[in-house]
């Protein structure tokens, strides 16, 4: 047929093409596929923040943008780098004046209660902290085991803001200096995302660590340092308890406690069954009896448990019970709460006690072992600072020295590491003051009107808070300030100064310090300071600092105080042995009011190594003073010279020597 091709030529041409391709395959090797482009994700540290919804609450407000909404959202941390992420807090600020009800997979580093106002409370961010999950492994340790690398946390709200729309946060980030986070971006109208990485210097500094390694008992973070550091150790631990040694640790140069409180929180369901060298402030079972704990260890005897409370509040013991073998006999215990700074007295800087604790399911197993959270350390006294402390962050074991002597240490089981800083809350105001006074000017110059602040519930025009403190002849020092008017107005009588109407309140401080400039030579000069307790206890251990910016390389030395100059143009003081208590107000016969306890010291100074101090002028009076680690208010102005001679610090001498002299006779 035209056209058509034999059959047996199908067959060559099939045979011919086969050879051409096999021909082919051995000269020439095919192009191989293109790889795919590296994924551009995050490969740090991932920080998402989802808002889940919000739901209408009461109050209904007319203005929209003040309604309050009740909300849910979630913040992811995800470890998709190669270095574990320690002790990880994410940083988020809110912008919406959110109050926070409730936080699930973490807790406020700050220890703050809820509900949590992050506006008042936080400032311009909050920083939460894992809890109990620390710790992020690297993906490459645990083949990318979301469990081991990735952190939720749950939050549960209220805001306030207008409708339409999701209010997410203003920003996004690790509370971490190693990490530098770009700011944050919308992935979706509910979804804000970040991604940080370790800061150059961070990564050239970094200690070296196994990426890989998922050893919880290894790579540690260093130990910290702070104003107070409590170290929790666990000393022996048990399928369903562990004994834990609590150590306080004061570092602050100035900072001091007395009658310590300390508290925390158990998030694990955890009771405390038995205390050496503290005790809670109340013994209460009922949490344990009618809770949980009571249907698990259904056979213990609770009436033998001490604590069961969530919050505890532990306190020291009294010294009378440092050899009690039941509940004493541990090192640095039963101070009666006193930890002093170590520039004072460096044994009595830190408080510790043991106690036991029994745990709750899931943690019945002897390495499942999680320390409370969010402490809380306070002191009883108003010239007390305040603290606030982070939270339990995991560092190496503590090593103890053996206890009969041989040469060799025992470590803990596990030992976490709380850091706590003095604080000044805003607006807070000084809880001591100090007046000025001189040889060459017969007038004192006061505390500052309401200088340690003044009760919001005085009622009507009875002084001003505003005016100034009336200028005072010396003897009025020893005289509390409610008694004080007459001498005032006499005063300002006989010099002629005006009197405001009406009179200036008084300073409402505990403890007043006189510093008074006694003489000026060509080669030296001196000052006496006197502390005046105005409470009603005792002050035990006191101590003071002055800061003299100008005179302090002249210092010589203190008559009456133990007084060393210490740097940074400080001088600290304190009382000598067997004098050390400031006593509290008293009675006196023949007086109708309380006269306060008081002591004093003459301080000498030489101008040998200050050429050119002006004493008159201002550079022999203190520019900061600090009593038991409190700085105290210090007046606005400094005694003028006015010609007076040198008798008239004689006189100020003798009204305060014969009063301290009266006062001391009626204590024997």
């Amino acid at each position: 047929m035209a056209g058509s091709v034999a059959p047996h030529a199908v067959v060559v041409l099939g045979l011919l093409l086969l050879a051409g391709l096999a021909a082919a395959q051995r000269g020439t090797t095919p192009a191989a596929a293109a790889a795919p482009a590296p994924d551009p994700g995050c490969n740090g540290i991932e920080l998402t923040y989802n808002f889940g919804d919000r739901t209408k609450i009461r109050p209904f407000v007319s203005d929209k943008n003040k309604q309050p909404y009740a909300f849910r959202a979630n913040v992811t941390v995800r470890n998709s780098g190669t270095r574990p992420l320690k002790s990880w807090a994410a940083l988020v600020t809110f912008g919406y004046d959110e109050i926070l009800v409730g936080v699930d997979g973490a807790v406020l580093t700050g220890g703050g209660d809820l509900p949590y106002n992050t506006t008042e409370d936080a400032g311009n961010a909050t920083s939460f902290s894992g809890y109990p999950q620390t710790d992020l492994l690297t993906p490459i340790a645990t083949a990318g085991d979301l469990s081991q690398i990735q952190a939720s946390v749950g939050i549960v709200g209220t805001l306030f803001a207008g409708p339409g729309f999701d209010p997410l946060p203003t920003a996004l980030s690790l509370d971490d200096p190693a990490y530098a986070c770009p700011a944050a971006t919308n992935l979706t109208s509910k979804v804000l995302s970040t991604c940080c990485v370790l800061t150059p210097e961070a990564e050239a500094n970094a200690t070296v660590i196994d990426a890989n390694a998922t050893d919880p008992t290894k790579n540690f973070l260093p130990r910290g340092t702070g104003d107070l550091v409590i170290t929790y150790d666990v000393l022996q631990a048990y399928p369903s308890s562990y004994l834990a040694l609590v150590t306080l640790e004061n570092n602050a140069k100035l900072g001091r406690l007395d009658n310590w409180r300390l508290s925390w929180e158990w998030r694990r369901g955890e009771f405390i069954y038995s205390m050496k060298g503290a005790h809670p402030s109340e013994v209460d079972t009922s949490g344990c009896i009618y809770g949980a704990p009571g249907q698990y260890y259904q056979s213990l005897d609770f009436s033998q448990v001490l604590n069961c409370d969530r919050k505890p509040v532990i306190l020291d013991l009294p010294l009378s019970r440092y050899n009690d073998t039941q509940i004493g006999k541990i090192d640095n215990c039963c101070r009666n709460g006193t930890i002093l700074p170590k520039s004072m007295d460096e044994a009595q800087s830190k408080s510790a006690f043991q106690m036991q604790v029994f745990k709750m399911p899931p943690d019945l197993n002897r390495t499942k072992l999680f320390p409370p959270a969010n402490f809380k350390i306070a002191g009883a006294s108003s010239l007390n600072p305040d603290y606030t402390c982070g939270q339990p962050v995991p560092v190496s074991p503590t090593a103890f020295p053996d206890p009969s002597g041989l040469d060799s240490t025992t470590l803990a089981v596990a030992t976490w590491q709380v850091v706590c800083n003095i604080t000044t809350t805003k607006g807070a105001k000084p809880k001591c003051c100090v007046t000025f006074s001189a040889y060459y000017n017969d007038s004192v110059i006061p505390c500052n009107t309401c200088a340690c602040g003044c009760p919001a519930n005085r009622r009507g025009p009875t002084c001003s808070t505003t005016a100034q403190s009336m200028l005072l002849p010396p003897e009025a020092l020893l005289v509390p300030f409610d008694n004080r008017s007459q001498k005032a107005l006499a005063w300002a009588e006989l010099k002629h100064y005006n009197v405001p109407r009406p009179m200036p309140c008084g300073d409402f401080c505990g403890v007043s310090i006189n510093w008074h400039v006694s003489t000026d030579y060509n080669k030296g000069w001196s000052a006496r300071v006197t502390l005046f307790n105005w409470e009603d206890v005792d002050m035990a251990n006191w101590f003071a600092a002055i800061v003299m910016d100008k005179a302090y390389d002249g210092f010589e030395k203190a008559y009456s105080f133990n007084a060393t100059a210490v740097g940074k143009n400080t001088i600290f003081m304190q009382g000598s042995e067997g004098l050390n208590y400031l006593v509290k107000q008293t009675n006196m016969s023949g007086i109708d009011y309380l006269v306060p306890g008081k002591q004093q010291s003459v301080l000498s100074f030489t101008k040998k190594l200050t050429p050119g101090i002006n004493v008159v002028a201002g550079d022999g009076f203190p520019t900061k003073v600090f009593f038991n680690g409190d700085e105290c208010a210090l007046p606005q102005r400094i005694p003028m010279s006015s010609g007076f001679s040198n008798r008239l610090s004689s006189g100020f001498a003798l009204v305060l020597f014969l009063a301290a002299s009266a006062f001391l006779l009626l204590q024997q």
